[in-house]
């Protein structure tokens, strides 16, 4: 399994910025996702979007947290 806070402790605390989709985002959180009876993988939560990765650190599918508004 792999060691989150090893791996993106780093993006957490200097403020190092995870690109998808062509846009950077700044790294604000996390965890392990489950499905009550097993870890199924991690997420990953950017200041726009949840990002789930499986086990494997195969990225699966992001969640959007909050609309954009246009003023």
């Amino acid at each position: 399994m792999v060691n989150l806070d090893e791996r993106y402790h780093d993006y957490l605390i200097n403020g190092k910025l995870i690109r998808m989709d062509g846009v950077s985002e700044k790294l604000i959180g996390y965890g392990w996702h489950c499905d009550g009876n097993e870890i199924k993988g991690y997420y990953l939560t950017t200041e726009n979007y949840k990002l789930y990765y499986n086990n494997n650190q195969v990225y699966q599918y992001k969640e959007l947290l909050k609309e954009k508004v246009n003023v």
